[in-house]
């Protein structure tokens, strides 16, 4: 026993000495256990490091989005979707704003063709060639698709009634040129403005219908807000001519300059704003330059086609510029993509608003998003052209009226529009696959009938397979567009409403021109081996109809494909599979937090 220490000391020392001793021998095990489970998660490591990067990177870039986004307009007049749509039906507030966009996209659609035939007494007055009064249509479209691509940062910088308000003072002071124009020069300005002025709505009403109405019930809110893209353009030719025939062109553009006034009044008295914005967004400027000479520059080039040779400087020469603007375009966003991507990982939420793409093509990662662009694309490609090259075989190759052409295409929009209804309600409740099976599916046996038109056809057969054509229509660009873009984070809609509907531009750009050229080369083919001589050319010309149409029918067939192949699932875009796809997203971000908690 050491000295100085009782008995009762010694042993209380003896046990603390031993309980150190066993504690140490459970710290050496636990020790030796983390090192083999520390092992052991070095090996599953690599195989979760992607997995964890991305989700990682989500959530990062979700809050920068939710800080970046928090500015609202300094009113009150911003509505969240509870204050929009309750109880299973819009809010009257909202249904008075939703109804104001759909008009002036209404009229945006209407006007772009409601000079078709006006075009000869303008000719006439101002005493320019056709092919200078043709630019009066052509730049109308051509603006509209420069406009397209900046409508992402344009939505995300200002808000709704900001817009809308800004884009119908453009509009109506273009509408109020044109009415004045002394000369065609001004009335060529005023259409410009008018196309500036629209050419934002139609994205920003569907980015709207996003922010309103839950994903349950988007196919029909889009397929009602549809119309305004599907009736305008049919009514808008007709109506412009009589009023052409009963006070003459100039009374088309005081119509639209009153029209504007309203507009512009209906907006400031009742329209409100929808989301979030941030007001300190910052545009790249030089992919604002890209962007016009890239897609202004490609659309030019192609509907200079109707006018000159397709190995003339005036095609080329812009298609080479256009094509060279849209290939730095696209680096240029993905480099800064990039660089705004780096500075959210490091938390920089300053220098991330600074490096922002103008638009942002990762939205093109997600596969529903992209093959919906595709489908879109195609089918506008394959109809657009259609309505040019239909109404040359009725008047120039059968010799009917233009009214009586009208007449004849009008009947196909009407279908459309209710195909658009029905076929949005069918997207709610089946889903994007078996609709988009349907709508192309009667889109390519429609184009196929109509190829079998000849020389002495009932001409209403025309009307009838463009009827059934604009059915099949109805029910896959509209739903297939809205499923896309319900593949698509909330606040990735705006960008993805930009890139779907620059595609469409182009594709719709592109058709008109490509198939026409294919008609007159197949024309050119017929009269050569009928052996020429004015007696043949209509024989010729309905020759080079029948193989267009043909393969018109040929990409919607392909259409088909991408549908049947690409969009998976009965439940593809329904609510059912919004819920799956927002359950593996929370199990992804539980799962990295749980990694995270671990290291």
């Amino acid at each position: 026993m050491p000295p100085g220490m009782s008995e009762h000391e010694v042993e209380l020392t003896s046990q603390h000495n031993q309980e150190q001793h066993n504690q140490e021998q459970q710290n050496q095990q636990q020790n030796n256990q983390e090192q083999h489970s520390k092992g052991q998660r070095n090996q599953q490591r690599s195989s979760r490091t992607a997995h964890t990067t991305r989700a990682t990177h989500a959530t990062r870039s979700a809050q920068v989005a939710r800080k970046t986004s928090a500015v609202k307009a300094p009113h009150t007049t911003v509505l969240s979707r509870e204050d929009s749509y309750r109880d299973g039906k819009l809010t009257h507030v909202a249904f008075l704003s939703l109804a104001i966009l759909t008009f002036i996209t209404f009229v945006g659609n209407f006007t772009q063709l409601q000079l078709s035939a006006a075009l000869p007494n303008i000719v006439e007055e101002f005493g320019v060639s056709v092919t200078t009064g043709q630019w009066l249509t052509s730049v109308f479209q051509l603006v509209m698709g420069v406009m397209v691509p900046l409508t992402a940062f344009l939505t995300k910088r200002f808000s709704t009634r900001q817009i809308v308000i800004a884009s119908m003072i453009i509009f109506t002071a273009g509408s109020a040129l044109a009415w004045l124009a002394p000369s065609f020069i001004l009335l060529l300005t005023g259409r410009i403005l008018e196309a500036i002025g629209t050419g934002v709505m139609w994205p920003v009403l569907q980015i709207t219908v996003f922010s309103i109405f839950p994903l349950s019930r988007r196919g029909m809110a889009m397929g009602t807000v549809g119309l305004a893209m599907s009736v305008a353009p049919a009514i808008g030719p007709t109506l412009g001519g009589v009023q052409t025939d009963l006070t003459g062109w100039r009374s088309i553009f005081l119509t639209l300059t009153i029209i504007g006034g309203i507009s512009i009044l209906a907006s400031v008295l009742w329209l409100k704003d929808f989301g979030n914005h941030d007001a300190t967004a910052h545009a790249d400027f030089f992919s604002v330059i890209l962007s016009i000479f890239g897609f202004g520059g490609l659309m030019f080039g192609f509907t200079n086609i109707e006018s000159f040779p397709f190995a003339h400087p005036m095609v080329w020469a812009p298609m080479l510029v256009g094509i060279a603007g849209i290939v730095w375009f696209v680096i240029r966003q993905i480099q800064r993509k990039r660089e705004e991507q780096l500075a959210i990982d490091q938390g920089d939420v300053e220098r991330a608003r600074l490096r922002a793409p103008l638009l942002d093509l990762s939205v093109l990662r997600n596969r529903g998003f992209t093959i919906g662009t595709i489908t879109a694309s195609i089918s506008f490609f394959a109809f657009s052209s259609i309505v040019v090259i239909m109404p040359l075989y009725i008047q120039d190759d059968r010799g009917f009226s233009a009214t009586m052409s009208g007449l004849v295409m009008l009947p196909g929009a009407l279908g459309q529009a209710i195909a658009q209804f029905f076929g949005g309600k069918a997207l709610d409740r089946f889903g994007a696959r078996p609709v988009a099976i349907v709508g192309s599916t009667i889109l390519m046996l429609g184009t196929f009938g109509m190829s079998t038109i000849s020389a002495t056809s009932w001409i209403w057969w025309v009307s009838i397979y463009q009827f059934i054509r604009q059915i099949g229509m109805g029910f896959v660009l509209m739903p297939i567009t809205t499923w896309s873009l319900n593949c698509l984070e909330e606040h990735n809609v705006s960008a993805g409403s930009a890139v779907t509907n620059t595609a469409r531009q182009i594709a719709g750009a592109m058709g008109a021109p490509v198939l026409v050229i294919l008609l007159e080369t197949f024309s050119q083919i017929r009269h050569e081996a009928l052996g020429g001589g004015a007696a043949t050319l209509a024989a010729a010309n309905i020759f080079g109809t029948q193989w267009v149409l043909r393969i018109s029918g040929v990409l919607c067939l392909i259409m088909l494909i991408i549908v049947l192949v690409g969009v998976r699932g009965q439940g593809a875009g329904t609510a059912h599979a919004a819920g799956r796809s927002a359950l593996h997203k929370i199990q992804a971000i539980t799962h990295t937090g749980d990694h995270h908690h671990m290291h």
